[in-house]
């Protein structure tokens, strides 16, 4: 019981508190004010307003009390504007000017702004008037957005905004906006809620194949699925396949091929193979690399293609010409500056002999420069 009388009597102290007198009646010269008490609470508010010549000295007429007394203080005075509070900007001097008396005297300040941010006519230095209104331009500094802060964005004719201004921008090719907000606003701060122009990838032009899921646009690094025709076939063998949105557009564009196209193994040649693992088939299109033996030369092309089943024409491996040094010991013969016991030459090289030392040579002069060709060569003699 004696709990609940405590509670009761807490809250009522509570209640009374509320209902003490918080502020009396406001004094302000050269004015009159709503509603007239003998006494306030707090949150209760007055409106006042000054006579003829007289301005609020703070923004806006209305004031309201609290634990603190009024606020803002109501006062008027013959000056209608507080010393200004110049926000991104600097103030630089204070000047007054009287057109004709008894005229009241106006009141400005030159001021500049900060950088990303100008004066409403662009300029570097405006200034700020005291008005019956307050200080004009209400927004002395203005923000500057360009539109190089926005990535993927196609620059519109106007390379930039101030503040307030709004504009309906496009993305550059190849990307789209990620949601339906198209509109941009320069805002104080910078842009409001700058779209996003991301990376997307049209439907492409298929061949021989056809898309298993549809949709236009495709994002970054969104999967496309598709299947080959009947009777055609990935290079893999496969009939379906798929392709990834990059941010170069498509990982590849579907290549299905007639499964009858196909080449078998390539074909051998001599002293030579393919550079590559053999498949046991090939897709119209594939084309494998040849490369010869040591010491053997490849004549004709180094690639060859699959079409229509077939393969084109492969090239040759050219025998070298061997020269052993039992051979060389027959003829009583050496090469010019050559020790090897054993040289390999290519067809069309020339190869300079001449006689052992102590030996005589027994074929013409010209037989001493042999010609390699294709494996064979004719050799000098000397005795």
């Amino acid at each position: 019981m004696q709990f609940l009388v405590t509670v009761i009597l807490t809250l009522w102290v509570s209640w009374a508190r509320g209902q003490e007198i918080a502020c009396d009646p406001p004094i302000i010269e050269n004015s009159h004010y709503l509603p007239k008490r003998t006494n306030y609470r707090l949150g209760q508010e007055i409106t006042y307003y000054c006579t003829s010549g007289f301005f609020p000295s703070s923004w806006g007429n209305t004031a309201t009390c609290t634990d603190k007394g009024w606020d803002p203080p109501p006062r008027c005075s013959l000056k209608p504007c507080e010393f200004p509070k110049l926000k991104n900007g600097l103030l630089y001097k204070e000047d007054t000017y009287r057109s004709y008396f008894p005229a009241p005297i106006e009141q400005w300040f030159y001021y500049s702004c900060d950088q990303n941010y100008v004066t409403p006519p662009e300029t570097v230095w405006h200034y700020i008037t005291c008005t019956k209104d307050g200080w004009t331009p209400e927004v002395p500094c203005l923000r500057k957005c360009v539109f190089n802060d926005l990535k993927h964005v196609r620059t519109p004719p106007t390379q930039r905004l101030l503040q307030g201004q709004s504009i309906k921008i496009d993305c550059d090719p190849g990307y789209s906006l990620s949601d339906p907000q198209s509109t941009v606003t320069c805002t104080e701060n910078g842009w409001s809620s700058p779209p996003r122009c991301i990376k997307h990838c049209d439907m492409p032009i298929f061949e021989n194949a056809t898309a298993i899921i549809t949709g236009k646009p495709f994002r970054l690094n969104d999967t496309l699925d598709y299947q080959c025709l009947d009777g055609y076939e990935n290079r893999d063998g496969s009939t379906i396949g798929s392709m990834v949105c990059g941010e170069d557009g498509w990982s590849h564009l579907p290549t299905c091929f007639k499964s009858a196209d196909k080449c078998g193994p390539p074909p051998a040649i001599n002293y030579g193979d393919i550079t590559s693992i053999p498949l046991e088939g090939y897709l119209p299109g594939s084309r494998v690399q040849y490369q010869c033996q040591d010491y053997y030369e490849l004549r004709g092309p180094q690639y060859v293609t699959c079409s229509s089943a077939k393969w084109s024409e492969p090239p040759r491996c050219i025998v070298p010409c061997v020269i052993s040094e039992i051979i060389m010991n027959e003829k009583n013969i050496q090469i010019k500056g050559k020790n090897d016991k054993t040289y390999y030459a290519k067809t069309g090289d020339i190869i300079d002999f001449m006689c052992k030392s102590g030996r005589k040579a027994v074929t013409s002069k010209e037989s001493f420069q042999a010609v390699c060709l294709e494996g064979i060569v004719e050799f000098p003699i000397c005795e």
